[in-house]
């Protein structure tokens, strides 16, 4: 019993064999008619000469105007089913027909990026809280803790209820796109309080800057709830079960058009394979991090930023993480240089026309 080729019902797959036929039966003819012209002492030499060159002339158009063209579109289409790419899907240059084109516009149309833009709001929010939690209910309960705080003289829990308040506050609220750099930094100090109560001495955060004109820096625009989940990593996968004190550093860098933020730990590192697995995620946009499945999987907040920093500004940026085992990791966050302005490039300012619409939840 013949075995039917599995992709023979693909109308590629057929128009590729069936030019693949005729090419062999053309070269086939050419031969038949160069062996006649040799028994006959090269009568037809000269007709022989011109067909061979128009043939080869034929296979080189049809290698440079549809080989080549549609290699490109398969490997553009290839690299969106296995998740690597969104923005290129819709860049095609080489659509097989008018009737696909119109498809993907389509598909653009209905796959609106600004939903995913929100729906990876929500779930930062989700991961920060892990709990539906009145904001008004929760500041004025955390304000009456530490007035009362106040009044007793207990100063640390005076402390640890405000930045409670204020971290949450900024959490919660108004969830922007975009940022201050300088707000970040300010939320991870509160939280870094919050942590301290339970870590106490062994937990140490510093910031660190790398550039000329740090009040500049602080100015520039990053999505909200960037540095959070990455820091929070750092501390729960990183220090916590490490024996004696831990370092967890933010590390400021800019280009001419970057903005570079490294977060690192001297924690326990992460293994070889756990990690090549968590960067590949890291490569690969998907949302299946987002299904309501109740499950919490390690690794989820760094792709749910990554996810987000991809959408806002394209592919070029996001997270890379590297580590080893026993010595600590490092989390690069690569972003575009964007100022309170809005100065950012005609590309970016694309980009982030995606997800424009500020929400309160």
């Amino acid at each position: 019993m013949v075995m039917k080729n599995k992709n023979a019902h693909y109308i590629s797959f057929r128009v590729s064999h069936m030019f693949l036929i005729l090419l062999t039966f053309i070269a086939c003819l050419l031969f038949m008619l160069t062996l006649i012209s040799v028994a006959d002492n090269n009568k037809y030499i000269l007709m022989l000469m011109v067909s061979y060159a128009v043939f080869f002339i034929i296979l080189y158009i049809l290698y440079k105007q549809v080989y080549v063209p549609y290699k490109e579109t398969s490997k553009v289409l290839k690299l969106f089913a296995k998740g690597y790419t969104i923005q290129g899907i819709y860049q095609l240059r080489w659509p097989l027909s008018p009737e696909m084109d119109q498809a993907i516009k389509k598909i653009k149309t209905i796959f609106d990026t600004s939903d995913l833009i929100n729906a990876t709001k929500k779930q930062s929010q989700y991961l920060a809280l892990q709990n539906q939690i009145n904001p008004h209910f929760l500041y004025n309960s955390l304000e009456g803790i530490r007035g009362e705080a106040v009044v007793a003289g207990l100063d640390n829990v005076a402390e640890m209820a405000e930045a409670l308040g204020v971290f949450f506050r900024y959490t919660i609220s108004n969830m922007e796109n975009l940022v201050t750099l300088e707000d970040e930094l300010t939320n991870i100090e509160n939280y870094y309080i919050i942590q301290q109560y339970r870590f106490g001495e062994r937990l140490n955060l510093s910031i660190e800057y790398d550039c000329e004109d740090k009040k500049e820096v602080l100015k520039l625009r990053l999505p909200k709830l960037t540095l959070q989940p990455i820091v929070e990593n750092a501390i729960f996968h990183g220090i916590e079960r490490k024996m004696g004190k831990g370092n967890v550093v933010i590390k400021i860098e800019t280009t001419p058009k970057r903005l570079i933020i490294t977060v690192s730990d001297d924690g326990l590192g992460i293994q070889e394979e756990q990690l090549r697995e968590l960067n590949k995620k890291l490569n690969t946009q998907s949302f299946d991090y987002m299904r309501t499945d109740g499950e919490r999987r390690a690794g989820i907040g760094i792709i749910n930023v990554n996810n987000r920093i991809k959408l806002l500004f394209g592919e070029k940026y996001g997270i890379d993480i590297y580590s080893t085992v026993n010595l600590g990791t490092d989390v690069e966050i690569t972003l575009p240089r964007i100022t309170e302005k809005g100065g950012e490039s005609p590309d970016e300012r694309r980009s982030f026309s995606y997800g424009t619409g500020n929400q309160d939840y």
